[in-house]
């Protein structure tokens, strides 16, 4: 058995396979997110620990047995987060989360150096680490004169499970610290955070052992001695190893909590000007690039929130044929934007309301305004020498065939759909445990799921489509002079 741990934003799963890949079961705990100020995104890294134990408990309820024959483990978490440690290990302060936007100001000036897009291959976001641990610099001296160590949050979760400080490739790239060309620590980049290498953990690749169960976490999870625990991946190189995204030309569409627009590289391609990001993949000489959009089914669930509605209920109320864009444009930038537009300040709106805007047409215009924000990924990707002729759609929001017909339409490719099955970043995390376990080929066992299903644009409303899309990419310029 091998078990894949996800520590995402709203709570940690443990999803558990066996030797030939089957799902056996999983558990979760839920996680809250605190945003004491505007821009603040934060997590109590204690929490993570409890949600990690309640996830394995309800496994453990269920398949006590199956528990005992755990030989890997996997782990997957959300990127960027700066968890920051003292020479004790113990955690100064919460942990600042991907979607945190208060550094700009230090993004900016981190980005104005040349030599961070040259060595990282990235723009220097403000929800990237280093950034982060600037502004503690900046603004929380006493806790930057304690700071001895600076963890990935699924990293600090790995440190719990082991005793190890340890990072690798995936989710190391997302810090705007690693050389990701050469796929190690930049003392360059350190030095001008204000950090050298002794902050940093080791480095491992995601398909590498990087230490082993602690006896008593082993014990008291029912668990034999020698249980390893593999490098894992960031959340989205993880979801692209249980989809077997790892080869040029395959991609994904990920609708979760934010939004991806994943594509697999065999060598490392930057554009840092197109704002994708060129990140190592889990596998070993294994690259990939990513437009990134903040709010996804986020922006979903938010109006979900207003209309006092589930998300569901609004997109079933759209039937099943593709509506023409009804003139209401919506622009997810709820937290900012990312891919293209590397603007955390700018916010969301609705553009064109009239009387006869009922709920269902603005439920239409939340879930075009995401499929738009794919399309300026599409672009950018196209502008970083990465072109897609279809992708697969993963995450939450791929379950309404709705959304799925908008998206394949506003980017004019198909969308597949796998069979039914787990195949996110905790069966990607799963999956690793198992290479590193048994030092298996990784593309053998990162293998495609079968396709249930493929989505194709409606050509019928590609001019439709086409005319609502230029509308939405001149609102963000206009809105910008309203909101500067």
């Amino acid at each position: 058995m091998y078990l894949g741990l996800d520590l995402g934003t709203s709570g940690v799963k443990a999803l558990l396979i066996d030797e030939d890949q089957n799902v056996i079961g999983s558990g979760t705990g839920t996680l809250d997110v605190t945003r004491p100020h505007s821009g603040w995104s934060e997590q109590d890294p204690a929490h993570w620990i409890r949600a990690t134990e309640d996830a394995v408990a309800a496994l453990k309820a269920s398949h006590p047995k199956k528990l005992a024959a755990v030989k890997g483990i996997g782990l997957s978490g959300q990127m960027h987060g700066a968890t920051l440690l003292d020479g004790d290990d113990k955690v100064l302060r919460p942990c600042m989360l991907w979607n945190d936007t208060r550094s700009h100001v230090e993004a900016a000036e981190l980005d104005s150096n040349p030599i961070f897009r040259a060595l990282s291959g990235n723009i220097v976001f403000p929800g990237f680490t280093a950034p982060k641990v600037v502004w503690v610099k900046n603004n929380e001296p006493e806790i930057f004169a304690k700071l001895r160590k600076v963890l990935l949050p699924k990293d600090y979760l790995r440190l719990w499970l082991t005793g190890e400080h340890v990072s690798e490739m995936s989710d190391a790239a997302g810090t705007s610290w690693l050389d990701v060309g050469k796929r190690d620590w930049s003392d360059d980049l350190l030095n001008a955070s204000g950090l050298d290498a002794s902050y940093m953990p080791s480095l491992v690749e995601g398909t590498d052992v990087s230490g082993s169960l602690k006896a008593g976490l082993a014990s008291r999870w029912g668990m034999g001695s020698q249980v390893v625990v593999a490098g894992g991946a960031g959340d989205n190189a993880a979801s692209a190893c249980g989809m077997g995204t790892v080869a040029e030309g395959h991609a994904f569409v990920s609708l979760g909590t934010s939004g991806v627009l994943f594509a697999a590289n065999n060598a490392y391609l930057p554009n840092p000007a197109s704002a994708v990001h060129t990140f190592c993949h889990a596998l070993p000489g294994t690259w990939h690039q990513m437009g990134v959009i903040l709010s996804a089914t986020d922006a979903l669930n938010w109006y979900a929130g207003i209309t006092a509605r589930k998300p569901a209920e609004l997109t079933d109320e759209l039937g099943d044929s593709l509506r023409a864009p009804s003139g209401v444009t919506f622009l997810p930038y709820l937290s900012g934007e990312r891919t293209p537009l590397n603007d955390s300040a700018i916010r969301g709106s609705f553009y064109g309301l009239e009387h006869s805007s009922d709920r269902a047409s603005l439920t239409q215009a939340v879930l075009e305004g995401v499929a738009f924000a794919f399309r300026d990924c599409l672009h950018a990707l196209a502008t970083a020498g990465t072109r897609l002729d279809r992708v697969t759609a993963v995450g939450g929001g791929s379950r309404s065939i709705y959304w799925l017909k908008t998206i394949a339409t506003a980017l004019n490719i198909p969308v597949d759909v796998p069979a039914d099955g787990d195949f996110g970043a905790a069966f990607g995390a799963a999956r690793l445990g198992l290479i590193a376990a048994e030092k298996a080929d990784p593309r053998a066992i990162c293998a495609a799921p079968a396709t249930e299903k493929t989505v194709e644009p409606d050509t019928r409303l590609t001019a439709d489509f086409d005319a609502a899309y230029r509308r939405y990419h001149n609102l963000y310029p206009a809105l910008k002079g309203v909101q500067s």
